[in-house]
């Protein structure tokens, strides 16, 4: 488990998770997108999951002027890398 921050209009590159992913926004609103689905934006108390074949296109803070915060649990093998870039 992890907590994921982001600044006001943080986001992060293209990318993907060797994981099953479950996020929890604790705070703000976040804009999610994996490849083949719509941006979905979140707010405080919404779930996200990626599963460790997703694609994930969007990841970013939908606010420019207010933080968010997530609660991220991560099921993988130990010791795998966290974010795998995608070209």
């Amino acid at each position: 488990m992890l907590i994921v921050e982001y600044a006001p209009g943080m986001s992060s590159e293209k990318h993907r998770h060797d994981a099953h992913i479950f996020a929890y926004v604790l705070e703000g609103a976040v804009t999610m997108q994996v490849e083949g689905g719509e941006p979905v934006t979140l707010t405080a108390g919404d779930t996200f999951y990626e599963s460790p074949e997703d694609i994930h296109l969007v990841s970013k803070n939908a606010s420019p002027t207010a933080p968010a915060k997530m609660v991220v649990f991560s099921l993988t093998e130990k010791n795998a890398p966290i974010v795998i870039p995608v070209k």
